[in-house]
């Protein structure tokens, strides 16, 4: 029986690829937990769920490379259990489907640990889902079959049944033995299975970085080799096959196959990011920035205690009006403290915010540059002698309060936040830059340009740069870096339809 005063091991399924098709209790387990042991399978990116004191172990293993061998992985997840730790392991796909998750739980249950296991979405099923393949339809099969073509290498002889599979009826799934598929496909049709039968290999199933490739049992291996389609990948056999010429959904969208790397902190990365992965792109996070509080915390915490001594606040961005509240909730409980100040808000997005914490934007100008918000307060009032509050990052560009001043203004300006470069690349996106690069950079502002140029990495041929606004252009060409693309619309849907536009998609 499990001692339970120990910790506890949850054996979790981290699905195929894509990150939203986690189930809520895996997030929960991945959250909650004191150790992260994860498998080369599981995408980087569902590890910025974790709290930053978690302590993360990769356990990777693919062909001819594992990090640490089974037996290992077993005594390392009991070692950590045992230590009274909240120990989430992730494994692609679903735990117990050729997984390994059976003999690790063994491992949990022999050393008197307790644990839970969180099935997850498999890519026998989900892998061929977004190829456009249903692995059962009842016009097709009545039966699925799912094996695995990797197989324990001390082993003399196959356990593999050829027979067995190739008669079953109905459709056939293969986990693992991409580089096997020539023995497989031959011992398949030497065991009856009609070389004409249709096979797809998915790799990389649910992401942007999928692709697919169909042939017959006959010739799959070959027409691997020649593409050098290398594992992960899932194998489907059988008539089904034949449905992905109509039901292609997933590859069939806008920007299915254009690698795009996307230059916000990890905080804010993620709506751009979704936003592209939904029109098909392999988008990926590569932070080059991160926020950070006002340097002088005690000059912040007493101008925004003073703010309803204001008659104009403008905020130019989202972080400015999360540090704002964010201080002023914390000295005042009554959002009526504010007073009589008017607000103004440069763009959609930092006014968005601004309603989200129940309060009107009284000023938002048709274009998003500071500029304009000049025009449009002039519209309003006379700025002579008026009292303005400006929240805004440190060594942002001096023309705000500049013409302001020049308008008759008495402007106030107060450092909310400030942005320094990020040195933690957590979901791999620089590395996976410098080794593969992308087929287009997405900046947000200046500062996400300028330390992208401070990184120094590889001018990769035929990289594209979109930016966001002028003033981020701006800062792109004082670099010397090219401006592909211009939002004229300076937010992020605006940025993503010029991207769409760039190229030649509705």
């Amino acid at each position: 029986m499990a001692d339970m005063s120990h910790g506890i091991c949850f054996l979790v399924g981290a699905g195929p690829g894509d990150p939203l098709l986690l189930t809520l209790k895996a997030r929960e387990c991945i959250q909650r937990a004191d150790v992260l042991i994860y498998d080369y399978l599981c995408n980087p990116e569902i590890l910025k769920w974790a709290r930053k004191d978690v302590e993360k172990i990769y356990a990777g293993k693919k062909a001819g490379a594992h990090t640490l061998k089974q037996d290992e992985i077993n005594d390392l997840i009991v070692q950590k259990t045992r230590a009274g730790k909240t120990v989430t392991r992730l494994k692609g796909g679903d735990p117990f489907l050729f997984g390994r998750g059976g003999e690790e739980a063994e491992a949990l249950v022999q050393a008197g640990c307790r644990f839970e296991v969180v099935p997850g979405v498999t890519s026998a099923i989900g892998g061929p889902a977004y190829a456009g393949i249903p692995v059962t339809h009842r016009a097709h099969n009545t039966m699925l079959t799912i094996f695995t073509g990797h197989e324990d290498p001390t082993k003399s002889e196959t356990s593999l049944d050829y027979k067995a599979i190739a008669s079953a009826p109905g459709t056939k799934v293969m986990l693992m033995g991409i580089e096997r598929l020539s023995i497989i496909s031959q011992g398949m049709m030497k065991a009856g299975m009609d070389a004409s039968t249709p096979v797809a290999l998915v790799r990389w199933a649910t992401t942007g970085r999928q692709q697919t490739l169909t042939g017959t049992v006959g010739d799959i291996a070959t027409k691997a080799e020649a593409a050098a389609f290398k594992a992960p990948a899932v194998a489907v056999f059988g008539d089904v096959v034949a449905l992905r010429d109509k039901l292609n959904w997933f590859e069939s969208k806008p920007l299915f196959g254009k690698r795009i790397a996307v230059t916000r902190t990890r905080q804010q990365a993620g709506d751009l990011v979704q936003r592209l992965r939904e029109l098909g792109a392999d988008a990926f996070e590569m932070p080059t920035i991160r926020i950070e509080p006002a340097p002088n915390k005690r000059e912040f915490y007493e101008t925004v205690a003073y703010s309803h001594g204001y008659e104009w606040i403008i905020f130019t961005s989202p972080n400015g009006v999360d540090a704002f509240f964010g201080v002023f909730y914390e000295l005042y409980k009554d959002a009526r403290s504010l007073g009589a100040a008017r607000i103004a808000a440069i763009g959609p997005a930092t006014a968005e915010r601004v309603r989200s914490y129940r309060f009107a934007v009284d000023v938002q100008p048709e274009k998003y540059v500071a500029e304009e918000i000049l025009k449009a307060l002039q519209k309003e009032t006379s700025l002579e002698n008026v009292k303005v509050l400006l929240a805004r990052a440190e060594g942002a560009r001096d023309v705000l309060p500049v013409e302001l001043e020049k308008l008759g203004a008495i402007v106030d300006e107060t450092i909310a936040y400030r942005t320094v470069p990020e040195t933690e690349d957590a979901s791999g996106g620089i590395e996976r830059y410098r080794a593969e690069g992308a087929d287009m950079v997405t900046f947000t502002s200046s500062s996400t340009a300028e330390n992208f140029h401070a990184l120094g990495l590889p001018a990769h041929e035929g990289v594209r740069f979109a930016s966001i606004g002028p003033v981020t252009s701006k800062t792109m060409q004082s670099l010397k870096m090219p401006v592909d693309v211009e939002a004229p619309v300076h937010d992020i849907p605006g940025l993503v339809a010029s991207i769409l536009q760039f190229y030649g998609k509705p």
